[in-house]
């Protein structure tokens, strides 16, 4: 049943694809702050794992191959990040925002000569008589295996934050870096690993973008999608199952907006277009206004510098 020349069931499955991107670096970008750690940089971390991937699939044949090229990308450019600020002690805000910068003049001088090029299709996971079963078909059973990798990836991460050793070193990393080390944690190899992590998720899901969602190699191809995941990263609450609602929301008010353009919606496409933008703007200033307590890591964009 089509509401306004639009289908519902269409409409949920290609929003659940459309914010695998978000969704993992979001996902990446918690993991960096719930230990202490604001990195800018995710936008230039997609599109560099984003040219990379695209890059290793053309070259391999394997998008699997592909997604891991992405990743590790993604996770080496953090790592410069990580050097900067654990190392050095630079300023986090700065550092971010010129790995952006870094990431997006890189991949627009190494995607020279991968324009028009089509990566090796990303298949279904499940067999097509699945991805046909009415409704619950193309929402459940009609999409590739990244999209069941994001959904379990916030799964596992909600019960490593919450429920593991691991989790509640990290947490305690990015609320008071100063009590973890005098409990002889090491606050900089927790930090590097986390940074590694997010840049890593990043990439990847930068790489989705440009071997499935689009599918191909466009300078400039992701868009603003990092900035949106810093957003949403706080319009969750440093959550994980809140980030998946988050991205969702993002992805489905993108997938109307493109989906009223196809209707012949009466309103301007320059409206829609700005629409999934605008409403995540709103989104945030209102969370923000309703929220007594952020709930931001205590000691988030702070330097560690151990005194002995």
């Amino acid at each position: 049943m089509d509401l306004g020349g639009i289908n519902p069931v269409i409409l949920i499955a290609t929003l659940m694809a459309s914010a695998v991107p978000i969704l993992l670096a979001a996902l990446g970008e918690t993991v960096v702050e719930r230990a202490g750690v604001l990195n800018l940089g995710v936008e230039g971390m997609m599109i560099f794992g984003a040219l990379g991937g695209f890059i290793v699939a053309v070259h391999s044949g394997s998008p699997v191959l592909g997604f891991i090229g992405g990743a590790v990308c993604g996770a080496l450019l953090s790592l410069i990040f990580a050097a900067l600020t654990q190392v050095f002690l630079a300023n986090q805000v700065a550092t971010g925002l010129a790995l952006t910068l870094f990431g997006l003049g890189v991949s627009s001088l190494g995607g020279q000569g991968y324009n028009g090029i089509k990566p090796p299709p990303t298949g279904k996971l499940f067999p097509q008589a699945l991805t046909d079963l009415p409704v619950v078909g193309p929402i459940v059973f009609g999409h590739d295996w990244v999209v069941y990798f994001s959904i379990a990836m916030t799964a596992v991460l909600w019960w490593v934050l919450k429920s593991t050793r691991v989790g509640l070193i990290i947490r305690a990393v990015g609320e008071s870096h100063e009590a973890a080390h005098a409990l002889g944690y090491k606050v900089n190899r927790i930090r590097l690993a986390c940074i590694a992590f997010g840049g890593a998720m990043a990439g990847m899901g930068g790489a989705y973008v440009s071997l499935a969602r689009v599918p191909q190699w466009v300078d400039g191809i992701t868009a603003g999608a990092g900035w949106i995941a810093l957003a949403i990263v706080v319009f969750a609450s440093w959550k994980p199952w809140r980030v998946l609602i988050g991205a969702y929301l993002f992805g489905g008010i993108t997938v109307l907006q493109l989906n009223l353009q196809v209707a012949g919606s009466a309103i301007p496409v320059e409206y829609l277009s700005m629409a999934p933008y605008l409403i995540t703007i709103l989104v945030l200033v209102i969370m923000s206004a309703g929220r007594k307590a952020s709930g931001a890591p205590a000691a988030l964009g702070q330097n560690f510098h151990a005194s002995r």
